[in-house]
Order: C-alpha cells, then sequence, then structure tokens
C-alpha cells in the first residue's frame, strides 16, 4: 500500500474514534508496526494528527464515533478477482422470487452484479448495494432504517423496533472480519448488535469469505459455527479449515477463481 494511501486510512480512522492505537492501524494498513509508527510522526509533523503514547489522536476529535474496521473503499480492492466468484455462488443459491437479506460488505456487493437479471426480494443495510439494484436491476429492494456510516457505507440501527423485525428471508449472505473454531467474528459491537437481528430474520446463514478470512481473529463472536449453513469461499482455503467446517456440519462452497472477467461471469450467470 503506497504512504498516500496509509496516510487517507490513518486520518480518516482517527476522525472515527477519538484514539487509534498502532496495532488496530497496523491491521487497518496490513503495514508494519515500524512503518506506521513513522507515517504517525509525519503527519505529527504536519498538524493533521496528534501523536499519543501508542497511537494517534485527531486535531479536533470527533462528535460522531464510528465503526472499527477498514473503509468499504480499501476493503473493495483487497482480493477483487476471489470475491467476485464467491458472489457468483451465491447467486447461483437464489431462486427468482425469493426473500433474501444482503448484509453490507465488500464481498456481498459483487453479488450485485449477478442479481441484474433476477427478480428476487431484497432486504439490505449497504447503501450502495440497494443503489446499484435499484439502478441496474428489476429486484424488490428494501432498505433498513438507522445511522449511515459512510466509511463502511452500512446503515445501522440500535433500536428493537425497526423495520428488520418485519422481513423474513429464505436466505441471508453476509461476509464478516474472520472465521474460526468458536464462530463468525466481527470487530465492532453496534456491527453484532445489527447483524444478530438480520440472522434471526433468515432460515438459512450463508457466508460469503476469501480465504484470507480465516486467519483473521476478532475479540467479538456473532455466532458459533453451528449457525451458519453454507460458507462459500475460494480454492485457497486450507484442509484444516475444510475440516474444521465438515465437522461443525457447515456445507463449503468453493468457488471457481481461474479466468473470466466480471462481465462474462455476470451474463453466463444470467
Amino acid at each position: 500500500m503506497h504512504e498516500k494511501e496509509r496516510h487517507r486510512i490513518i486520518l480518516s480512522a482517527v476522525q472515527d474514534k477519538p484514539v487509534v492505537t498502532v496495532p488496530e492501524l497496523v491491521e487497518l494498513t496490513d503495514s508494519s508496526e515500524a512503518t506506521i509508527r513513522r507515517d504517525i510522526a509525519a503527519l505529527h509533523v504536519q498538524k493533521r494528527l496528534r501523536r499519543v503514547r501508542g497511537g494517534a489522536e485527531a486535531i479536533n476529535p470527533p462528535q460522531f464515533v464510528g465503526l472499527a474496521g477498514r473503509p468499504f473503499s480499501v476493503n473493495e480492492g483487497l482480493h477483487a478477482r476471489q470475491k467476485q466468484a464467491i458472489a457468483k455462488e451465491a447467486v447461483a443459491l437464489c431462486q427468482d422470487g425469493e426473500p433474501i437479506i444482503i448484509n453490507g460488505g465488500t464481498t456481498t456487493f459483487q453479488m450485485v452484479h449477478f442479481l441484474a437479471n433476477r427478480r428476487m426480494q431484497v432486504f439490505t443495510n449497504s447503501f450502495p448495494i440497494a443503489e446499484h439494484l435499484l439502478k441496474h436491476s428489476k429486484n424488490t429492494v428494501m432498505l433498513s432504517g438507522g445511522t449511515i456510516y459512510r466509511e463502511q457505507n452500512i446503515i445501522l440501527s440500535p433500536f428493537d423496533n425497526d423495520v428488520t423485525r418485519n422481513f423474513y428471508a429464505r436466505r441471508m449472505f453476509m461476509g464478516a472480519q474472520g472465521l474460526g473454531p468458536l464462530g463468525l467474528m466481527e470487530g465492532d459491537p453496534l456491527l453484532i448488535q445489527a447483524e444478530q437481528k438480520l440472522i434471526d430474520q433468515a432460515d438459512e446463514l450463508v457466508v460469503l469469505i476469501d480465504s484470507s478470512k480465516f486467519h483473521k481473529r476478532s475479540s467479538l463472536i456473532l455466532c458459533g459455527l453451528k449457525r451458519i449453513t453454507t460458507v462459500i469461499t475460494d480454492s485457497g482455503i486450507e484442509d484444516r479449515h475444510v475440516r474444521m467446517l465438515e465437522d461443525a456440519g457447515v456445507h463449503l462452497v468453493v468457488a471457481n477463481t481461474r479466468s473470466g472477467t466480471l462481465e462474462e461471469n455476470a451474463s453466463s450467470s444470467a
């Protein structure tokens, strides 16, 4: 990742939280601790943030605290080919007319290209997913209410009596920060709260993750492996992770990430 992009992510992070630690910035940028410390020092000299012990803070602290995790714009470019192939397999599970939930995320966003010629009832908390489906498909779209988190491009509500409780889905499709023996992991308590409500509204839970997510960990568990119906991933999955899913009774789909452009794949799935 180039220095300019790292600086953009660091400055965005300190505007989302009162203080961001060096380890958090290492995770966000996939950079070394030494690199992050140099970046913080440079931005401190430029008076674009304030260096503090173990991390950095904004010159003008945020009035509204955002979510933990990488911005949507950064995640979108990571493992793009794998995400497209995974999304294609996800849409292949759908039947026209079915009600489905698509949770916000960069892998689930790729589903919109393969839904272009479908006729589904789609409930989502993702502004980009809703916008794309409204412009480029005939699917019926329902959008959840709540606060828009710009960096992640999702809408979350902390209230129990929102429209989420009135929608039933055959399947829910979602990504995650990580997946391990204890289950599906996320990095923010508000995400956990909102996603648990969505999961309760679906018969089946389908998890879309590239194989790198099996190596990611978080302190927050969204749900156990037993709640997951299907995991769709790429061929980079290791044998030990295959066994982990099999032992938990989770159906595994391995997407073909070989040749084929997004446009070719989308037209072939129509």
